[in-house]
C-alpha cells in the first residue's frame, strides 16, 4: 500500500534528523579525539620535560657530591699536613720527639757479643744493619737483639776498619731508617740519639748539631759533633734528625770533656755501606 503523503514526509524528516545526528555526533567525536590527542601530546611533553629536569637535577647533585668528596680529601690531606708540620713543630721545639721515637726504634737493635756490647740499625728491609767496627772487633759470637725482644744469630757481611763501620745481616723482613743527605745538617738542628748506653737498651737521648765536619781519629774531616749524650753502647747507634731520617752513625766521645759526642757523617756511612756491599755482595744497599 502506498504511504500516504505525510506519512513520507514524517520518515523523510527522522531520517534527515538520524543523518544530522550521525554527522553531529561523527564531528563531536573528531572534536573529542583531537583533544585528546593534544592534551596527550602536551602531557607527554610535559613528562619528557619532567624527565630532563629531573636527570638535571641529578646530575647537579652528582656534581655538587663529588666535588664535596673532593674537598673533604682536600681537607683531610691538608689536615694530615697540618700534624706532620705539627709534629715537626714539636720536635723542632723541643718538646716532643716521641713519634719520631716510636717510628725509629723499630730499626734499632742491640748488638752483644763475647767482648762487650753495642747499638746498630737496620738499613735495609732484608735485614742488614750497620754498626761500628769497635763494636765487634776481636769477638768470636755475637747475637742481636730487635726491638721486640727477639734474639738474632748475626752474620758479618763485611767491614771498614779505618771509617769503624761494619755491616751485618740477621734473617728476616724489617722496618729500615732512611739515610739523610748530610750536607743539610745545619748547625743548631734539634737531633736524638738512640742506643744502649751501659746496658740499658734502647735508651734516648736528645741534643743538638753542635758542628759538622770534625775531623775523626782517623784523621778525616767527616764528623758530626754533638752534645747529644753518648756513653759505652751508644757506639753504633743512630743520630736522627727531627723529620726521624739518619744524619749520622754514633761513633766515640771525648772522655774529659762533656757533651762532646761524634757521629761519622751520612753521607760518608752510605758510600762505605755500599762499598763494603758492593765488594761482598756486589751490590749497593743504600
Amino acid at each position: 500500500m502506498e504511504l500516504e503523503r505525510h506519512h513520507k514526509i514524517f520518515i523523510g524528516s527522522f531520517s534527515t534528523f538520524l543523518i544530522i545526528l550521525l554527522i553531529a555526533n561523527s564531528v563531536f567525536l573528531y572534536i573529542l579525539y583531537g583533544q585528546l590527542t593534544s592534551n596527550f601530546n602536551e602531557l607527554q611533553t610535559e613528562i619528557t620535560n619532567l624527565q630532563l629536569d629531573t636527570q638535571s637535577k641529578i646530575n647537579e647533585i652528582s656534581d655538587s657530591l663529588l666535588e664535596n668528596q673532593q674537598e673533604i680529601q682536600s681537607i683531610n690531606s691538608e689536615i694530615g699536613n697540618i700534624g706532620d708540620e705539627f709534629d715537626l713543630l714539636k720536635a723542632n721545639v723541643g718538646s716532643d720527639f716521641s713519634g719520631i721515637i716510636d717510628d725509629s726504634i723499630e730499626a734499632v737493635v742491640t748488638i752483644k757479643t763475647d767482648t762487650g756490647q753495642g747499638t746498630g740499625f737496620i738499613v735495609d728491609d732484608q735485614g742488614y744493619l750497620v754498626t761500628n767496627y769497635h763494636v765487634i772487633e776481636g769477638a768470636t759470637a755475637a747475637v742481636v737483639i730487635t726491638s721486640d725482644s727477639q734474639q738474632h744469630a748475626v752474620s758479618l757481611i763485611g767491614s771498614n776498619p779505618t771509617m769503624d763501620v761494619s755491616l751485618l745481616k740477621i734473617e728476616g723482613d724489617y722496618e729500615k731508617l732512611v739515610l739523610a743527605d748530610s750536607n743539610d745538617i745545619q748547625i743548631g738542628e734539634k737531633v736524638i740519639a738512640i742506643g744502649n748506653p751501659l746496658g740499658l737498651q734502647f735508651s734516648v737521648s736528645e741534643g743538638i748539631v753542635s758542628a759538622v765536619h770534625r775531623t775523626g781519629i782517623n784523621n778525616i774531616e767527616a764528623y758530626i759533633q754533638t752534645d747529644a749524650a753518648l756513653n759505652p753502647g751508644n757506639s753504633g747507634g743512630p743520630l736522627i734528625d727531627v723529620q726521624g731520617n739518619v744524619i749520622g752513625i754514633n761513633n766515640f766521645k771525648v772522655s774529659s770533656g762533656e757533651s762532646l759526642g761524634f757521629a761519622l757523617e751520612s753521607n760518608y756511612l752510605e758510600d762505605v755501606v755500599n762499598d763494603i756491599a758492593q765488594q761482598a755482595l756486589n751490590q749497593t744497599l743504600i
